[in-house]
C-alpha cells in the first residue's frame, strides 16, 4: 500500500528541492541531487511507480533519506543516497525499456504471424482458383471431345444412310379410321404437306364422292411425278375450299 502515497512523497521532495534552491548560494548542494530527483520524476511519468512499486518505493526512500541528510549538511552521505536513488531509478527505467522492446518484439511477431497466415490463405485461395480453372478447362475439353464424337457419329450415320438405297415411296395408302385427306397428305411417306390433299382427291374421284368423308379400308392412289403447276394448283384449291 505504500506506493499509493508516492505522488505525495514526490511533491514533498520537489518542495524540499525548491526550498533548497533558495539557499543554494549559501550551502553546498550534493552533486547527484538534481539528477536523482529528475530521473525519479521521469520514471514516475513513464509508469514505473505502478509497474514496479517496490523498486520505485525504494528509490523514493533513498531520495527522502538524502534530503534529510542534505538538510543536516551531511553532503557526502546525502550524495551517496542520491546516487543510490539515481541507480535505482535507472534500473526501473531499464526494465521499462526492456518491456517496451519486448512489446515491440511481440507486436512484430504477431504481425509476422498474421502476415504469414494471410499469405497462406492467399496461397490456398490461389490454389483453389487454379484447381477450379483446371477443372473447368477439363470440363470444356471433355464437352468439346463429346461434341466432336457426336458429330463424328452423326457424320458416319449420315454417310451410311447416303450409301443405302433410297426406299421407294408408296403409291397407295389404306385409309384408317378417323383419317382425313389433309392428314393423309401430311404423312411423310405421302406428300408431307396437308395442303396437297386435292391431288389425292382428284386421283380417287371414282371412290370419293365427298372429300370430307373417307371410309376405313379404302385404298387410295398416290399420284407421283406431279409437276410444279399441279402442286401450285392443289395448294390454291386447298386454300379456296378448305375442308371443315
Amino acid at each position: 500500500m505504500a506506493h499509493r502515497f508516492l505522488p505525495v512523497r514526490i511533491m514533498f521532495i520537489l518542495a524540499v528541492v525548491a526550498m533548497s534552491l533558495l539557499t543554494a548560494c549559501a550551502t553546498a548542494v550534493p552533486r547527484w541531487r538534481m539528477a536523482a530527483i529528475l530521473k525519479l520524476s521521469e520514471v514516475r511519468k513513464a509508469g514505473g511507480d505502478t509497474r514496479y512499486p517496490a523498486e520505485f518505493d525504494s528509490a523514493s526512500r533513498s531520495v527522502e533519506r538524502a534530503e534529510a541528510l542534505a538538510g543536516g549538511r551531511e553532503v557526502e552521505e546525502a550524495d551517496r543516497y542520491y546516487q543510490m536513488a539515481l541507480l535505482e531509478s535507472e534500473y526501473i527505467e531499464s526494465k521499462l525499456a526492456a518491456e517496451r522492446v519486448a512489446r515491440e518484439i511481440e507486436s512484430a511477431r504477431r504481425q509476422d504471424e498474421e502476415r504469414r497466415r494471410l499469405e497462406k490463405r492467399q496461397e490456398e485461395e490461389q490454389r483453389r482458383l487454379n484447381g477450379q480453372r483446371e477443372e473447368e478447362q477439363r470440363a470444356r475439353e471433355q464437352a468439346r471431345a463429346e461434341q466432336a464424337a457426336r458429330a463424328a457419329a452423326e457424320a458416319r450415320r449420315a454417310a451410311e444412310r447416303a450409301r443405302q438405297p433410297a426406299k421407294p415411296l408408296p403409291t397407295f395408302h389404306t385409309v384408317k379410321r378417323g383419317e382425313t385427306l389433309p392428314q393423309i397428305s401430311a404423312l411423310p411417306e405421302v406428300y408431307n404437306d396437308n395442303m396437297l390433299w386435292p391431288l389425292l382427291y382428284r386421283a380417287n374421284r371414282d371412290q370419293i364422292r365427298d372429300p370430307r368423308h373417307l371410309w376405313p379400308g379404302q385404298v387410295l392412289r398416290i399420284p407421283r411425278g406431279v409437276s410444279r403447276d399441279d402442286l401450285a394448283e392443289a395448294r390454291r384449291y386447298a386454300q379456296e375450299k378448305p375442308l371443315r
